[in-house]
Formats: C-alpha cells, structure tokens, sequence
C-alpha cells in the first residue's frame, strides 16, 4: 500500500515494493522519486539515473594520459615503453 511522506514523496513498504519493482523502475524512470520503508521507517529511496559521461571530457581525459605517457617514455629512455594492448588485454582478462 502506497503512502506519501509529510513532503509528497510515495513511499511504499519493501514487501510491495519487491512485489512491484517493475511498475516502480517505470515510475521512477518517467523522474519520480519514490521512498521504500520497513515498518513504516524510510530505508531507501529509489530515483532515477541521471549521471551522464560528458564524452569531451573523457576524450580529454585520455588525451592527456597518453600526452603524460609519451612525456614519461622520453624522460625514461631505459624503461618500458607503456604498452596500450597489454593494458587492454589485462583489462578484458579481468572481465571474464
């Protein structure tokens, strides 16, 4: 059974909520916010994902390492040189 909270947020028990998390993600989708209880005491709120990557920031962000990686090559001639694949490769291996 839905109930609302002294500001008009639904709240809802966590037994429904289990029951009806569906409808709920579909609610909370189309932005509202919706608070689940346990004996009628707040232990969640369920909101919608609104984080998004701003893709030129990222773009940026890896310009820069690769621009401090190729810094880090000249002023290190004997060490390795950074290796993008076998970081990649790790990185899918860590994956499975």
């Amino acid at each position: 059974m839905e109930k609302y909270s002294k500001l008009g947020t639904p709240e809802i028990g966590a037994f429904d909520a289990k029951n009806t998390l569906g409808t709920l993600l579909d609610r909370v989708e189309q932005g509202e916010e919706i608070v689940i209880t346990r004996h009628g005491k707040p232990v969640a709120r369920l909101v919608p994902n609104t984080v998004s990557t701003d893709q030129n920031r990222v773009q940026a962000a890896f310009k820069q390492l690769r621009e401090r990686a190729r810094e880090l090559a000249k002023e290190n001639p004997d060490r390795p040189a950074f290796d993008w694949e076998e970081i990649k490769k790790l990185r899918d291996e860590g994956r499975r």
